[in-house]
């Protein structure tokens, strides 16, 4: 599947779930919820710690996030990246975009091997869907 198609398909369903959002409205997880939230789409937020970003209710981890999230936004570091896909994929979960800076090659080959679709190394969310501040 080409990327643009990757995009697409990934973009055509809900609810997504965002790893790696801040409080911090200058970081690149902070917009990309905003970027979810500024386009009305339902978007669930996994946080350890936090209990609520942009007035969006976190849980605090993947295995508690509802049934049937459509794909899974990274904006982490590539070691955490890489468990939040070996969560995700046991969550049954099979979309993921790994934000610039959130890849891994071995997060991507474990999700490609589970036939899971991964968008890598190649537009960011926030041009694709649309962003502003």
């Amino acid at each position: 599947m080409e990327i643009r198609q990757q995009v697409e398909d990934f973009l055509s369903g809900a609810p997504h779930a965002v790893v790696g959002a801040s409080l911090d409205r200058s970081k690149y997880g902070n917009k990309v919820l905003r970027c979810y939230l500024q386009h009305a789409r339902s978007v669930h937020v996994v946080h350890p710690s936090e209990r609520a970003i942009e007035g969006v209710s976190c849980v605090a981890s993947i295995a508690e996030l509802p049934e049937g999230v459509h794909g899974l936004s990274l904006i982490t570091p590539p070691a955490i990246t890489e468990r939040a896909v070996a969560a995700a994929l046991a969550k049954g979960i099979r979309r993921f975009w790994m934000q610039p800076g959130a890849e891994s090659a071995a997060a991507i080959s474990a999700a490609r091997a589970a036939g899971a679709s991964v968008i890598a190394g190649g537009p960011c969310l926030l041009v694709s869907l649309g962003y502003r501040e």
